[in-house]
């Protein structure tokens, strides 16, 4: 599973992934644009945007002309914002080819940006935020955000602010549209059964309208902090909802893989240490995870789960117990080959259709800068780590000034939250 990557005459890339015989062609067009392209005052644009371009462009005018083109193919569609790039997507037989891409081409290249349509969608991403906001375990990972890197565009939440949402002038999307959705940001990815000739030609045809002006580079994030931080949002919930996490590396740094070892360890699956701790033995929670957040140019693990609210404090000294074990005591043979073996396993599984492979390079080529693995270079640099190398970085990043914690409850004594949060 190789990619081919071109530079087209506009300086749009396009990244081809050939998959033979899959029965399906997906076709993403990304904006290396997220919400770390915002300001203040246009704090939630780069979400709403992703909205809008759904609601029509030149060709197919309203998001019932979108919708329609789309199902008469039996196709798939989506889009995501993220804190980096913007993304959207059409997958259908390979057989429409073609017809994806000028829907998705369209959109993206034209998007009306209909005052009635916008006004709508205001109140649907106002209740899309109400959504997240009523539901902790996703909520309280946008407050980690904000607890560790504050005031700047990382630490903003990617829907926005309210008060940014109800007042978005259609000048302003435009301004944003017609800086940042231009060739030289742009990356088309096209992966499963395809011919490379007639890609090539198809693409640089429907992309021929693209402007090719310069975009702004996205702000560089600030990483300080010399002490253990914690944000506590007092709500009436049945569960104490929590993300602790420490700083980390970038998406690019060589330590990844050692990283993405550890935090297995720590968090990944039902055998790992933290699962089987809280859940089986302490019987203290339903889930419990360690997501790792990788980007351009920060990045972080952490620990997240919903616990009895009377034994909050208890689970986060299991917690750190963990962690101060990770930096004592290497890893034994068996357990480091589970963590690997499960890594694999699930990127594997990962990568059975053609859009999660449109996704996989798409990480490379967006948070990496490019360098496009193979799913086997991946496979080997994870099978390369040694107990080591984990240990060095559990050594390296669980300190505790660099230790967050976004909590989510009914806290009554906040002194004893900060007490426990120690490693």
């Amino acid at each position: 599973m190789k990619a081919n990557k071109k530079i087209l005459k506009n300086g749009m890339r396009l990244i081809t992934v050939p998959m033979k015989d899959n029965p399906a062609v997906t076709v993403m067009a990304m904006t290396e644009t997220g919400s770390k392209n915002e300001t203040d005052e246009t704090s939630g644009i780069a979400h709403f945007l992703e909205h809008m371009c759904f609601k029509g462009g030149k060709k197919y005018t309203s998001p019932r002309e979108v919708s329609t083109a789309l199902d008469k193919l039996g196709a798939e569609s989506n889009a995501m914002t993220g804190h980096e790039y913007t993304g959207y997507y059409g997958k259908a037989h390979p057989k429409h080819f073609k017809k994806i891409l000028d829907v998705v081409a369209d959109i993206y290249i034209h998007t009306r940006l209909d005052e009635d349509e916008m006004e709508k969608e205001r109140g649907v991403i106002l209740e899309e935020i109400n959504m997240y906001e009523d539901f902790p375990p996703r909520h309280v990972a946008d407050l980690f955000y904000q607890l560790i890197y504050k005031d700047q565009p990382a630490g903003r939440p990617i829907l926005g602010p309210r008060e940014n949402i109800k007042q978005m002038s259609r000048e302003t999307f435009l301004e944003f549209h017609q800086t940042h959705y231009v060739a030289e940001k742009t990356i088309l990815f096209v992966a499963g059964e395809f011919d490379q000739k007639e890609v090539v030609k198809e693409v640089e045809k429907a992309f021929a309208q693209i402007p090719s002006s310069k975009a702004p580079k996205m702000p560089k994030t600030v990483e300080k902090q010399v002490a253990p931080q914690l944000f506590i949002q007092q709500k009436k919930t049945d569960q104490m909802h929590f993300m602790l996490g420490v700083r980390a590396y970038k998406a690019k740094d060589k330590r990844v893989p050692a990283l993405n070892v550890l935090k297995t360890v720590l968090g990944g699956g039902m055998s790992s240490r933290l699962f089987l701790k809280l859940r089986e033995e302490m019987g203290v929670c339903y889930y419990v995870k360690a997501p790792l957040g990788l980007h351009i140019d920060h990045g972080y693990l952490g620990v997240a789960a919903g616990v009895d609210k009377n034994r909050l404090e208890e689970v986060l000294g299991e917690v750190m117990g963990e962690m101060n074990r990770l930096k004592d005591e290497l890893i034994d043979e068996k357990e480091l080959k589970k963590a690997k073996d499960y890594i694999i396993g699930n990127m594997s599984l990962g990568l059975e259709t053609s859009d999660s492979v449109a996704d996989f390079f798409a990480e490379q080529e967006i948070m990496e800068g490019g360098i496009l693995r193979t799913p086997n270079q991946v496979i080997q640099e994870i099978r390369a780590v040694t107990a080591k190398d984990v240990q060095k970085v559990a050594r390296d990043i669980f300190k505790n000034e660099k230790l967050n914690m976004a909590v989510v409850g009914d806290v009554k004594d906040e002194a004893k939250v900060k007490k426990a949060l120690k490693i």
